[in-house]
This record gives structure tokens, sequence and C-alpha cells, in this order.
């Protein structure tokens, strides 16, 4: 059996990679998720500076990249319940920023 291509290590490592961030975001620890993030921004530079993969292991590759989109998707989908309260928080202090704007505008 011969050893994989560096390639592929690379597309290992960003799937290890997801998955680690999407155990963090099951456990709601979004700050370790955006620390794995520059870990996986690395990941994916080093991989752009590769030379493309041969014909025989694109099975293998396609492995890789299906496990990273799933791990995606559901990162995604766990992080959007707390992206809409960070919105719901902005637009309630931007309500609060405008009222104290109002505010002090009359009192003039």
């Amino acid at each position: 059996m011969s050893a994989s291509p560096p390639i592929l290590q690379y597309y290992k490592t960003i799937a290890d990679i997801t998955s680690q961030m999407l155990e963090k975001a099951y456990a709601n620890q979004w700050a370790d998720v955006i620390a794995l993030s520059d870990a996986y921004q690395e990941a994916v530079e080093a991989l752009r500076n590769l030379e493309p993969l041969d014909n025989n292991a694109t099975d293998a590759r396609r492995e890789y990249l299906i496990r990273i989109l799933d791990n995606d998707a559901s990162i995604r989908k766990l992080a959007m319940p707390e992206m809409e309260r960070l919105a719901s928080l902005l637009g309630d202090i931007k309500r609060q920023r405008g009222a104290v704007q109002a505010y002090k505008t009359s009192q003039s």
C-alpha cells in the first residue's frame, strides 16, 4: 500500500479541524470554534499551494470533501441561533443609542 499523496494529508487535516470545530460548536464553545478557524484557514491556504491531485486519489479526496462540507453545514446550523441572538442584541443597542441621541437632541 502506497503512502497518501501530500495533498490528501491536507484534506485530512482540514477534515479533522472541521470535526474539532463541530465538537466545540456542539459544546457551545464558540471562542474555540473561532480559534480553530485560524488553523482551518492556514490549512486551506497551504492546500492551494500544492500540486493538483492525480486521478488515482480522487475517491479519497471526495470522502474528505464530503466530511468537510457536512461538518461545515452542521456548524452553520448550530451557529444560527447564536447569530440571531447577536443580531437581536445589536438591534437593541442601535435602538438604545437612537433613543439616547434623540433625548440629547431634545435637551439641547
